[in-house]
Order: C-alpha cells, then sequence, then structure tokens
C-alpha cells in the first residue's frame, strides 16, 4: 500500500463518539500519535514512491532527480513527523503566533503646508487645486 493512499472515512456521530472533553482531548492525542505515526512510516520513501508523486505533479525528473528526491523529501517528512509529536492538545488554534496590535497613529490634526505653499511649485493650478492636462474625453 502506498503511503498516500486515502483511508475509508470513519462516520462522525460526535454525539456517541465523544461524552466529556477529557475524553475528546484524549481522542485528540490518540489521533495525532496515529497521524505521527502514520507519517513516521512514510519517512521510509522508495525512489518508486518519489516517481507517482511526480507523476501526479506533472513533474519530468531524471533517475538523478528521483534519487536525490527520495533522501530530501524523507527528510522532510521526518521533520513534519517530529512537529506532530509536539503535545499541542491543550493549545487552542491561533491565527498568529504573536498578538496582533494596530501600530498607526492615531489620526490627529498637525500643522502642515498651506494650500498656497502646496501650490506655490506648481506649474499650474486653478481653486486652490493642481491643473494638470485632461487625458479622458468627455465621452
Amino acid at each position: 500500500m502506498s503511503p498516500w493512499s486515502r483511508r475509508p472515512a470513519e462516520p462522525h456521530d460526535r454525539a456517541h463518539r465523544h461524552t466529556s472533553a477529557r475524553e475528546a482531548r484524549a481522542a485528540r492525542g490518540r489521533e495525532s500519535f496515529a497521524r505521527a505515526h502514520r507519517l513516521a512510516t512514510m519517512s521510509s520513501l522508495s525512489r518508486d514512491d518519489v516517481a507517482h508523486l511526480a507523476g501526479l505533479a506533472r513533474i519530468d525528473l531524471s533517475d538523478a532527480e528521483l534519487d536525490k528526491m527520495v533522501g530530501e523529501l524523507s527528510v522532510i517528512l521526518e521533520s513534519v513527523a517530529k512537529v506532530q509529536e509536539a503535545g499541542v492538545e491543550d493549545i487552542p488554534p491561533m491565527s498568529h503566533p504573536m498578538p496582533l496590535t494596530n501600530v498607526t497613529r492615531p489620526d490627529e490634526v498637525r500643522p502642515s503646508l498651506s494650500a498656497e505653499a502646496a501650490l506655490s511649485g506648481a506649474p499650474a493650478s486653478e481653486l486652490q487645486r493642481f491643473s494638470v492636462p485632461r487625458i479622458l474625453s468627455e465621452d
């Protein structure tokens, strides 16, 4: 069986499957362990597995590239398996690892150029606005 073949879907009857928060956390831990174990077995990739992946991605790899990718993909899968071993059952999901704060300054009126000073270097002005040549017709 290829490491990328899909398992049949399991029924998701949550009302009967988990009766308490503790059991739900334990089940997630078991699922995480199973996922990490599945990845650990995937780290022993064969050249045929890599060729199959390349075919699915429609990437034409030479024999030398296939041999190189076997090692590189194995390292990646081992790294993913290590990350999935982390105990994150009690950590809530988040969108960003650091709290985000608004770094813009408040919108306060401050002294700035007057209209006359801003328009003083313009080639042409009209009604306290820059005057530019028309590029679009009225149509």
